[in-house]
């Protein structure tokens, strides 16, 4: 059975679920979209609009504290970020000239992976497997949406559940 369920002033969910009051002391009166949460619930990420701009927040939870990105910094991201099971991994397009491209900061080793589109299609949303190790692009070429799936294996080290580390790492 499916129902739909909806939250009152008291911020009760009918279904029994509790709802958080967002965090406002760590980013203030600022426009958000995009949320997406690591696997583990610990990290989320958001665009902010902020003076005309967007830009990537990453923040704890639920103390709200945020966390840097290096990489991501510099960019001007442009929708859709995803983060691994851990947070490890946080995927983005972001631009990079004229068009999107997918974004994929390590937030452990420090680096940044470009995946840019194929020839030819310009890219409006991604998604990051749990683990890193696929990432699903929605793409539009000659007119048609698509989704492809890419295989990250051997370019990033699986994020796993409770952080454990894989045998053989990236090189």
């Amino acid at each position: 059975m499916l129902g739909l369920f909806g939250c009152d002033a008291s911020g009760l969910w009918s279904a029994g679920f509790r709802r958080q009051a967002p965090k406002t002391s760590a980013l203030g009166a600022e426009q958000r979209r995009d949320p997406a949460l690591s696997g583990n619930g610990r990290l989320l990420a958001s665009i902010v609009e902020s003076n005309g701009h967007s830009t990537l927040v990453l923040q704890e939870q639920p103390s709200g504290r945020r966390l840097p990105l290096r990489h991501l910094r510099g960019h001007r991201p442009h929708r859709s970020p995803s983060l691994s099971w851990n947070g490890r991994y946080v995927a983005v397009l972001l631009h990079e000239g004229q068009r999107p491209i997918a974004a994929i900061e390590d937030r452990l080793s420090d680096q940044l992976l470009r995946v840019p589109p194929p020839p030819g299609a310009v890219l409006e949303r991604l998604s990051l497997a749990p683990d890193g190790q696929q990432l699903a692009l929605q793409l539009v070429q000659n007119g048609q949406q698509r989704v492809q799936v890419f295989t990250l294996t051997g370019l990033l080290e699986p994020d796993r559940p409770g952080g454990l580390r894989s045998s053989n790492p990236a090189p």
